[in-house]
């Protein structure tokens, strides 16, 4: 069984105005380590599902950049900032803006 809805469900947890990283959204979904799956299961959403896919970024606090995203990246940052999230040479505080989620209702994901 794939583990794309479990990473989803916890990924429209996400607060708006916040985000996640994607070694946090693993962890939590029980893939320690496996942060590319995260980046894998969010490559397949379309920006007109529910999946609030533009709140997850990398550990540094930065968008990560690719190719292969076809300007999603400047979509990312413009949905981010939209939400109040401001960045300071590319990268956003992470003490400031990183969601602390309530691993009660995490777990009533399953």
């Amino acid at each position: 069984m794939s583990c794309y809805p479990k990473i989803y469900d916890i990924v429209r947890q996400i607060p708006y105005g916040q985000v996640a990283t994607y070694g946090q959204i693993a962890d939590l979904a029980g893939l320690v380590g496996k942060a590319r799956v995260v980046g894998y299961a969010l490559f397949r959403v379309t920006t007109d599902t529910k999946i609030p896919w533009h709140r997850v970024i990398n550990a540094r606090g930065e968008v990560s950049r690719s190719s292969l995203r076809d300007g999603n990246d400047d979509l990312q940052l413009l949905l981010l900032k939209a939400e109040g999230i401001e960045f300071v040479k590319g990268r956003l505080d992470l003490k400031k803006y990183r969601w602390q989620p309530d691993f009660i209702s995490i777990d009533d994901a399953d």
